[in-house]
């Protein structure tokens, strides 16, 4: 399963955001790419589900 990493970050407007980053691995390397995502720390779990 691939590795899971959120960073809380200030608040802006009222609202909270994180930083979620994922490890993807690809089908046709096999090697790991990280991706990205800003989203207010409601959302994170629904995030990490996808």
């Amino acid at each position: 399963m691939a590795k899971k990493v959120v960073a809380t970050l200030k608040k802006e407007g009222g609202v909270t955001f994180a930083k979620v980053i994922k490890a993807v691995k690809s089908e046709k390397t096999g090697a790991y790419t990280f991706r990205e995502e800003m989203v207010p720390t409601t959302e994170v779990k629904d995030t990490l589900a996808k």
